[in-house]
């Protein structure tokens, strides 16, 4: 299981952004977290950029790992939905669940989720 946010466990640079401007501000090598938008995705996959994207959808998702997001993130409701379809597609993009608390990994290792990220670090 992927652990992004835990105090315990070391994980990559973060940067959250919300415009394509807000990538100059950010660390070299970070991953960009965003809440999907097509222009920042599309950005990301044509400057090859590591990056998060923040969905509502299956169409988001399915856009998400067309477009070689690093990571697709989403409650848990949605994320349970997505593993079903990355698992079929056999899809290269990480399937991440938004949890508050550690005590949440026992459910979301039983939902065979690739992994979890941290509401803290999605500001």
């Amino acid at each position: 299981m992927i652990i992004i946010g835990d105090n315990f466990v070391p994980f990559e640079n973060i940067s959250f952004i919300s415009s394509i401007d807000d990538i100059k501000n950010t660390k070299a090598n970070s991953t960009l977290i965003f809440f999907y938008d097509a222009e920042l995705l599309k950005y990301s996959y044509e400057n090859d950029l590591s990056s998060a994207v923040i969905v509502t959808s299956i169409t988001e998702d399915i856009y998400c790992n067309s477009l070689n997001a690093k990571y697709i993130i989403s409650d848990k409701h949605l994320a349970i939905q997505i593993q079903k379809i990355a698992d079929n597609y056999m899809y290269d993009s990480k399937n991440l669940v938004i949890i508050n608390s550690n005590e949440e990994f026992d459910h979301i290792a039983k939902d065979e989720i690739d992994g979890v990220i941290y509401r803290d670090l999605i500001k």
